[in-house]
């Protein structure tokens, strides 16, 4: 018969503690600066160049007042790792500032290299006050203000206005030229293959990226609150934003977003399908098949290249990226070391830009590829860098999602979803940046940054010590997991 004992093995109950009102607030700011970062032509055509600048220049302000303070505190195990900093990131940076000694646009240099900078330290910041857990739900906050902004902004306009509008709500005599406009109201022309929509970004291809990400952030959250067993409202409402983030991401009819949602789910099969493996062997195995299918992959799309294009709705210069790039090569050769100096984007009304490449009257401010971006403004070394940069984060990220989180003598925890995450966005961002260049400025690098530095100083997502995060299975006899209700609360 079961006896009263005053020696319980278990701890008593207790409430979860209360985050405290400032780390609320952290992570209320954190949530906007990444939605700042990611809608950044939001701001831009909401509020024009100068109101836009001003925003940004506070967001920096505002990061500075509150991390400089927190670093100076911290002592001991709780310093900053400065070694730990990515350092080749950071070289890039650097050697982005020291081409203004060379550049021929020294003042475009000057101006993006302020940006590029910005968005750095927002990334280093990120990574550094929040969890994984946390950086994972502020960035699925922002993309749902992305992902339902545009819903709501593009039926507005469709609805209410009746007609395009402007950046800034300009008003021309005229009709301008489509690529001009800001939204279009064609939200409702189709449910599936119609005219493009842009949402609150302005732009179909940024849009249809975001929608990427967000694909992955939501799959990755509603995973996480099956696996917890969270309310059916819970699993619903992300259900729906999938929904929604999917609808818009074929609305936006991006061929290069659909090419970076297929990386990413070729990827995420690849690492399911290691996460199965329970022996050296087996994995091995399973990388020898791996390699063999990205090389049929590979020699597919080289055989049939006029006929994927053509299933994407492209032709076989991509919608006039083939005639920029031969443009953007012929300038890089004639300084292929260093580069013409550092530029990204490219500053519309510097002479160097004004007019060189024009597409629909407008002119173009990237090179549709950050590689050839890359190997433009810093040369060949530029080039070795952003392939460190991609390189060495697409390895960590790799590793920290095929192998189980471990910090002691145990070696048989359950994976996280959350683990998932860095490597599938950098992945759709390398894939991205085979036709664009958002990978290597303003949101595309601060997302980099801020996965790479928190990779290195934190590289176990489910650290009970460090980081109680949410998403790992309910454990097997004998596999430690903390008891800490915050786990609970993460989600």
């Amino acid at each position: 018969m079961a006896q009263h004992s005053r020696f319980p093995v278990a701890p008593p109950h207790r409430a979860p503690e209360r985050e405290a009102t400032s780390h609320l607030a952290l992570r209320a700011y954190a949530t906007f600066s990444m939605f700042s970062a990611l809608a950044y032509s939001w701001w831009y055509n909401l509020l024009g160049e100068i109101g836009a600048l001003v925003l940004l220049g506070i967001l920096l302000v505002a990061t500075l007042a509150i991390w400089i303070p927190s670093l100076s505190r911290r002592r001991g195990a709780q310093a900053y790792a400065w070694r730990r900093l990515p350092w080749i990131a950071l070289g890039y940076v650097g050697l982005a500032l020291a081409s203004a000694i060379w550049s021929q646009w020294p003042v475009a240099t000057l101006l993006t290299w302020v940006a590029l900078a910005g968005v750095t330290l927002q990334g280093l910041f990120l990574a550094d006050m929040l969890t994984w857990g946390e950086i994972v739900r502020a960035l699925e906050v922002a993309l749902r203000w992305i992902v339902g902004g545009s819903l709501a902004f593009e039926a507005w306009v469709a609805l209410a206005i009746g007609h395009p509008i402007l950046p800034n709500f300009f008003r021309v005599s005229g009709d301008p030229d489509p690529h001009w406009y800001w939204v279009r109201g064609n939200l409702f022309d189709a449910w599936l293959v119609g005219d493009r929509v842009q949402g609150i970004v302005g732009n179909s291809n940024l849009l249809g990226m975001l929608c990427v990400v967000a694909l992955i952030v939501f799959a990755v959250r509603l995973r996480v609150s099956i696996i917890d067993r969270l309310s059916a409202e819970v699993v619903t409402s992300r259900v729906v934003w999938i929904v929604l983030a999917a609808w818009l991401l074929v609305r936006a009819g991006s061929a290069t977003s659909a090419v970076s949602g297929a990386a990413a789910v070729a990827v995420l099969a690849a690492a399911l399908a290691m996460r199965r493996q329970r022996t050296p062997g087996g994995r091995t195995r399973v990388y020898a098949a791996l390699t063999a299918i990205a090389a049929a992959g590979a020699a597919i799309c080289w055989l049939g290249y006029d006929r994927i294009v053509g299933l994407l709705g492209r032709d076989g210069g991509l919608t006039g990226r083939a005639d920029i790039w031969s443009a953007v090569i012929e300038r890089a050769l004639t300084h292929p070391v260093a580069g013409n100096g550092f530029s990204s984007p490219w500053v519309p009304w510097d002479p160097a830009f004004d007019g060189w490449i024009v597409d629909h009257d407008i002119t173009v401010f990237q090179a549709h590829s950050m590689w050839l971006d890359a190997f433009l403004q810093l040369g060949v070394l530029g080039v070795v860098l952003i392939a460190g940069v991609f390189g060495s984060a697409v390895w960590r990220a790799w590793f920290i999602a095929v192998d189980r989180p471990r910090w002691d003598a145990h070696d048989d925890r359950a994976y996280s979803p959350l683990t998932l995450v860095p490597l599938l966005v950098m992945w759709a961002l390398l894939a991205q940046g085979l036709a664009e260049s958002n990978p290597i400025m303003l949101w595309g690098w601060m997302l980099m940054v801020m996965f790479v530095s928190r990779i290195k100083v934190t590289p176990e997502l489910t650290h009970p010590d460090r980081d109680a995060e949410i998403g790992t299975r309910a454990p097997r006899r004998g596999v430690h997991r903390t008891a800490d209700p915050a786990v609970r609360a993460e989600s």
